[in-house]
Parts: structure tokens; sequence; C-alpha cells
């Protein structure tokens, strides 16, 4: 049943370079070889785990007595000790995954699997409850190891085999394909054990197929070469967990990103956990009503997993994640208004479950609460995955891992001394929504990218119907300047909008002294910049800001034409691209120039198009072109440095504005 991790075996064959995303679809990965096996083998493996652990949770919950485990407490301990292995394990996990090819890690993992479920079957099959319930402890804890194992292969994978546009879909669809399983594994879990007699036996039998039909599937994934195959393994979990938290802390996107997916996991363990007691307890529900707010809470959690790709235009949005948190606050605060106070009565049956009105908002909030989970959770994964060295990409998500174990046993503990404290569920979930709305906040501030691509992607949204073009121009990695015509206030907005990157803006300062727009413009970061006749040290010290931009090898922006036309036509171009090409060449950095147009602007709410008192002005008439007029954006082909001079730069852009 073992694999020797460092001993090359016979395998498929190695795994090409990640392609430019050509299909339809995130749904076309499906039919790839570097995409499909791997995402049955998770889909098996995320099945089998929770057919395991909820069959094990009812059996506690409806149909074994034992004193020293609860029914009300039972899917906490089970929970926590499933995720236990997380916090002890996930460090060398993780170098386990940089340092070896990943394919052999992915098959070793599987034979443990049907290992694991070999002994599980065995204590189902056992009539004992003094024997089972042990057993089955053990089991949820070497399943926990096995996931721990699985966890930095999963998503070290995807960012090999993906380009950055199959980023998102790729996410999505394991997301989907994880809670769908989930979904499949509790409802047959919860279906098989509840079979008069032979239920156990038939738990039992299904957990060895699935880890057997994982094991199968896994050997069809091609090779994904090691990362880092010269890292020398630390085996002591203690420092090299301290160590892997400092390696992720180097990046602050990234280690808040991974703040905010582990408080995602404590929210949303809050609720998985309590869901056979608020069944049972606050909806008196059976064990099949049970399963239906979890087939009801995975549907969502798919949906809009599967979601993000359409919302994102193929790229890594993270503007989704703040609206995902407000609704996961807003549909768990209104939970708790819709489950307090229903009446009593005898444990009820689906049907008779569902005959009653009130328990249909339950589960729309669930639905709903759910579905901007998947929208928060799936690009704040894409996000570290694109962001992290890949040499230390698996150490980075094993970090991840372990914040996730530690908020997750967190939740377990508050949510047990909440219970003990005699607070109802309802009341849990309640103080669960409040407190996501605090550090959803909290988070957003400290990483304002975050916010400001919510706010570009309301505005290209909700305000305009913006149309990108040639976006694949944009570099994915580098330095680089974007130059653009200036039609209106909110050009960095829609370029934030239009950019899978993040943009530091180089802007006439007076917009910084506007209410709005120029609080956002400085939580961006954006570079202002006076005339040099009116402050000279400014126009230095805004030029060597841009020079810093690309030495760190970010995208800089900035509107040549030196401020808003006033007319809807294209004005000269100045000579600031010029400095910034020489400052760049000084630092010995040849970076490429990217002409961009926007286009159908003109004319617009924060366009000078209205004249008052001899002036053109914005922001006069909010309606003037309706709702969701149509606006787009030109993306063109890079220009070497060499080949920049304003006046062919201001021929290419205009070019783009008729295109």
């Amino acid at each position: 049943m073992s694999v020797d991790l460092s001993t090359p075996a016979p395998a498929p064959a190695a795994l090409p370079p990640p392609p430019d995303a050509g299909h339809p679809n995130q749904f076309a990965l499906l039919k790839q070889r570097r995409f499909a096996p791997f995402f049955w083998t998770q889909f098996s493996g995320a099945a089998n785990d929770n057919l395991f652990k909820f069959a094990f949770t009812v059996m506690v919950t409806y149909q074994l007595s034992v004193s020293w485990l609860p029914p009300a407490l039972a899917g906490l301990a089970i929970g926590a000790l499933f995720i236990l292995p997380f916090l002890l394990f996930s460090a060398t996990s993780g170098q386990l995954t940089d340092k070896f090819e990943k394919t052999r890690i992915i098959r070793f993992v599987k034979n443990l699997e049907v290992l694991i479920m070999l002994i599980a079957a065995a204590g189902f099959i056992s009539g004992s409850a003094g024997v089972q319930v042990p057993v089955l402890l053990g089991c949820t804890f070497l399943m926990g190891v096995h996931s721990t194992l699985f966890g930095p292969v999963k998503f070290a994978y995807l960012p090999q085999a993906l380009s950055e546009r199959e980023l998102t879909g790729g996410n999505g669809m394991v997301e989907m394909g994880t809670f769908v399983a989930i979904l499949l594994g509790q409802v047959a879990g919860g279906l098989l054990v509840a079979i008069p007699g032979v239920g156990p036996q038939y738990v039992a039998l299904a957990c060895v197929a699935l880890a057997l039909a994982g094991r199968a599937v896994s050997q069809f994934i091609p090779l994904a070469p090691a990362t880092d195959p010269g890292l020398k393994i630390n085996w002591n979990p203690v420092t090299e967990t301290w160590r892997n938290l400092k390696l992720a802390s180097t990046n602050l996107v990234v280690f808040r990103s991974m703040l905010g997916i582990s408080w995602m996991w404590f929210f949303g363990a809050v609720f998985l956990s309590q869901f056979p007691s608020f069944a049972k307890e606050v909806l008196h529900g059976d064990e099949h009503v049970a399963s239906l707010l979890l087939v009801v809470f995975s549907v969502g959690i798919a949906t809009g997993s599967l979601l993000c790709e359409v919302l994102s235009r193929r790229h890594v949005e993270i503007g989704l994640v703040p609206l995902g948190a407000i609704g996961m606050s807003i549909f768990a605060i209104d939970l708790y208004f819709a489950s307090r106070g229903l009446s009593a009565s005898s444990l009820m049956g689906v049907g008779s479950f569902m005959g009653q009105g009130a328990h249909w908002r339950v589960m729309l909030d669930l639905a709903l609460l759910s579905l901007f989970a998947g929208l928060y959770s799936v690009p704040m994964y894409a996000l570290i995955q694109l962001r992290s060295q890949p040499t230390h990409r698996a150490r980075i998500i094993a970090a991840n891992n372990i914040l996730n174990a530690l908020f997750m046993i967190v939740s377990a503990v508050l949510a047990g001394a909440l219970l003990k404290a005699n607070f109802s569920i309802p009341q849990i979930f309640l103080f669960t929504g409040l407190a996501n709305a605090v550090v959803a906040g909290y988070i957003f501030l400290l990483v304002p990218e975050y916010l400001l691509r919510f706010v570009a992607l309301l505005l290209s949204r909700c305000i305009y119907r913006f149309k990108v073009t040639g976006d694949d121009n944009i570099p994915a990695q580098g330095a680089a300047v974007l130059t653009c015509n200036h039609v209106s206030f909110i050009d960095p907005v829609l370029l934030m909008a239009a950019s899978p990157r993040p943009i530091y803006f180089l802007m006439d300062h007076r917009i910084f002294k506007m209410p709005v727009l120029g609080w956002l413009f400085r939580l961006a970061k954006a570079i202002p910049v006076a005339p040099r006749a009116e402050d000279p040290a400014a126009y230095e010290a805004a030029f060597e800001a841009a020079a810093k931009v690309l030495r760190d090898g970010d995208l800089l922006a900035i509107f040549p034409e030196g401020g808003i036309t006033q007319d809807g036509e294209l004005k000269p171009f100045k000579g600031g691209i010029m400095k910034i090409l020489d400052n760049a060449g000084r630092d010995g950095l040849q970076v490429p120039v990217i002409p961009m147009a926007l286009t159908n602007l003109w004319g617009s709410f924060f366009s000078r198009v209205e004249l008052v008192g001899g002036q053109r002005v914005a922001m006069v008439r909010p309606f003037r072109r309706g709702v969701l007029s149509r606006v787009g954006l030109n993306v063109g082909g890079a220009m070497a440095p060499a080949e920049v001079q304003p006046d062919a730069l201001q021929a290419r852009v205009a070019a783009l504005m008729k295109a």
C-alpha cells in the first residue's frame, strides 16, 4: 500500500506548460488530460471523507448512545479531530509537495486512503458501540492525515497545469467539485447509515469502493515536476510550522488573503458542524432533513464557485471577495430570524418539512449564504496560487492549511462553549454573521486592493456595460507602462477593472482633492504629480516613485495627455512618458509600453461634457445616458522602449480609439 517518494516509478507523461485559455469555459477543462483525472481524484477523496464522517456523525447523533460523546457535541468533536492533523502535519506536507513530483505524492495519498477505509469498514461492521466509536474516531484522525497530505498538492498542482486566465475557472471547478462531492458523500452517508439493520455495512462497502476508484483514476494524472527538488526536509513540525508562517508573512497580500480564507473556514465550520443538531433540535427534522440542509448548502457553494469565472471575465478577480462577505453576513443574520420561534413538533420527514412555508426561508438563507461563500473563497485561493513564489507555493498553501486548522479548532471550541452556556444554535449563527461583517471589514482595510477591485467591479458591471478587447496584451508578470487616453474621472477605476494585476497610477495632484475619488485613489496608492513649474520637488518625487514601481516589477499607468479631455478628442501627448522610460533605462530595465484606449465614455456622467458658467464640468446629471450604457477598453500590443515617442504613441492610441 505504500509508495517510496524518493524513487521514480512508471508514470504518465509529464505535464506540458500551461497553455493560454483557448477553450470556451471552465467545463471544457473536464475534457483535458491535465485537469480531468486530477479533478475526479480530488472529487472521490472529498466524497469519501464526507460519506465516512457524516455517516459516523449520524450514527452517534441518532443511533448510538455514548455517555462521553453527547449528540449535541458529536459533530464538533468529529470535525475537530479531523482537522487536528492539518495543524500538526501541514508543514511537513508542504515540504514534501515542493520537493517531490506531485503525481507520486497523490498516488501515495490514495493508497493510504484505501488502507484507512479498510480499517473503518471493520469499525462500521462491528456491532458494539464500545468498539465502533473508538475505531471510527481513530479513522477520522487518519482521514485528516490523508487530507493534510493532499491539500498542498491539490492547490500547488493547479498553477502548474493552468494558465492565469484558467486559474479562477479551475479553482471554481475544484471548489464546485469538492462541495458536490461533500453533498453526495454526506447525502449517501446519511441515507445508507439510516437503512435499518444493514446501514453500517453498506457504509463500509461504499467507503472502500470510493477509495479504490480514486486510486484507479489517479494513475492517469500527468507528471507535475517538483518545484524545489533540492529542499532539505525539516521533520520538526513546530519549527517548520513557524518557518512556513514567517515565509507566508513576507508577502502581505498573500498572508492577509490566507487569513481571509481561514476566517471563511471558521465561518463555514460553525454551520457545517451544527447541521445535524440544527435539523433535529431547531427545525424538528429527521436525518433526511439534515441531509437536505447539506444539499442546499453544497449546491449554493458549487453555484457561487462556478459563477466566479463568469463574473471575473476569466481573470483572478478579487473584487468578488467583498461582495461574497456582504452576502455571507446578510443571510447568516437572516437565518437567525428565519429559524427562531419555530413551533415544537415531533421529528418530521422531508415531505412534512418542506410543506411548511417558514422552512423555505431557512433553505433560501442557507442557499444564498453558501453561494456568496463560494464567491468569497475562490478568488482568494486563486490569488494565493498566482502570487506565491513557485518554489515555495506548496509550503505557502501548507501554511494556509495550518491557519485554516487553527481557525476551525477555535470555531469548534467557541461554538461548544456557547452551547454549554445555553446559547441556541440560531443565536450562534447570528453571532457568526455579525462577526463576519466586522472581520471582513478589517481585512479589507488591511488589504485595500480587495475594496478597490470591488469598486471597480461594481462600476464596470452595475453602472456601465464594460467590454475589454485585447486584455491578454496586459502582461501577466513583470513591469510595464500602461498608457491611455483620459476621458473621465473614473478612467483609473475602469483600468483597474480590466487588469488582472494591481496598477499604480501617476495622476494629476488636483484629483486627490475630490471628496470620494480622492480618497479612493489615495487608497490605491496612486502617485500625485504636479507640474514642474508649480512644484519642482513634488514633480521629481513623483517620477522617482514611478521608477520604484517599475523596479519592483509592477504595472504603472499614466494618462499622457496630462488632463481630462474637454471635447472628447485626443489631446497631444506630453513628454512624461519619455522621462519614465529614461529613468527605467538608467536602472537597466527595458520596460514595454502598452497603448490603451477607452471608447464611448465621452458624454457619460463622469466626463466633462456639461457646460456650466462657461466651463466644462463633470458629474452634473447622473442619468444623462441612462443606466448600463456601453463603454469599452481596447488594449494594443506592447511597444518596445526604443519605439516610443509621444507622437508615435499618440497615433497608436488614436487608432485604438477607432478600432
